[in-house]
């Protein structure tokens, strides 16, 4: 998926426009943030509020192009848990936008609850 993303990008703006694309790719971890085990998580997310998160990572000076994927469901250890793209000129546009994008994501668009064993 982030490869075809990455490609259609590519293809689709101004090469001078484009100079970094950075990932995250959020997968289920064993554990809880406090160190206990964990078989897994259930996870939801709010469209509305995903859609307008990446609308206004997109309005950022110096981005091209923002995508998210979300893996709502009953998620087990390992499972992919989401992907966010973010396109644009350089670094210094691109690495703070990844980062307050995925702040709100994580804050207020996904509803995690972990699988106890």
């Amino acid at each position: 998926m982030v490869e075809k993303w990455m490609e259609e990008i590519k293809r689709s703006v101004d090469p001078g426009e484009l100079g970094m694309m950075l990932v995250h790719n959020g997968v289920v971890r064993a554990t809880s943030k406090e160190g206990k085990p964990v078989k897994g998580m259930r996870l939801s997310y709010e469209r509305e509020l995903l859609a307008a998160a990446v609308s206004e990572a997109k309005k950022r000076e110096g981005i091209v192009d923002v995508r998210v994927w979300i893996n709502e469901g009953d998620l087990k250890v390992g499972d992919d848990i989401m992907y966010v793209l973010v396109a644009g000129r350089f670094r210094t546009d691109v690495l703070p936008i990844l980062q307050e994008l995925l702040t709100r994501v994580k804050g207020e668009v996904v509803r995690e609850e972990e699988v106890l064993p």
